[in-house]
């Protein structure tokens, strides 16, 4: 299960990392909080941590409920790629946020295939 926690851990490091640069956005914006909108640059980077926190609350919950069932350092190769993926989706997005898509599928498709394997894992082990 080592794996499957150095995943989690640099999973919420990055989400961190993310909201830090959300932080600075502010500050070379000129955004003051409570506000969301106020520069398109700004905003793009704020759009990125919300839409990872959107993805984190799936993501993790899979990773963890699938590693009971199935090979954990496998499920960690799965959940590297999310890792990636989101580094891609924050890179293209504040770049050019129609760049978006790969990093996007590169997210998406592992968190789909852990919450399958996930749901794959309980309905064996209610059958068993």
């Amino acid at each position: 299960m080592i794996w499957v926690e150095v995943v989690t851990l640099f999973a919420l490091l990055e989400y961190f990392l993310f909201a830090a640069a959300v932080g600075q956005a502010r500050g070379r914006y000129g955004i003051k909080a409570p506000a969301t909108t106020g520069h398109e640059v700004f905003e793009r980077y704020f759009r990125v941590q919300q839409n990872t926190l959107e993805l984190l609350v799936l993501f993790l919950p899979a990773l963890w409920l699938a590693a009971r069932y199935w090979p954990p350092a496998w499920l960690a190769a799965i959940g590297a790629v999310y890792l990636v993926g989101r580094l891609v989706y924050f890179r293209s997005y504040v770049h050019e946020p129609a760049s978006r898509s790969l990093g996007f599928g590169l997210s998406i498709v592992p968190t789909v295939a852990l919450w399958l394997a996930a749901a794959a894992g309980v309905v064996r082990a209610l059958l068993a």
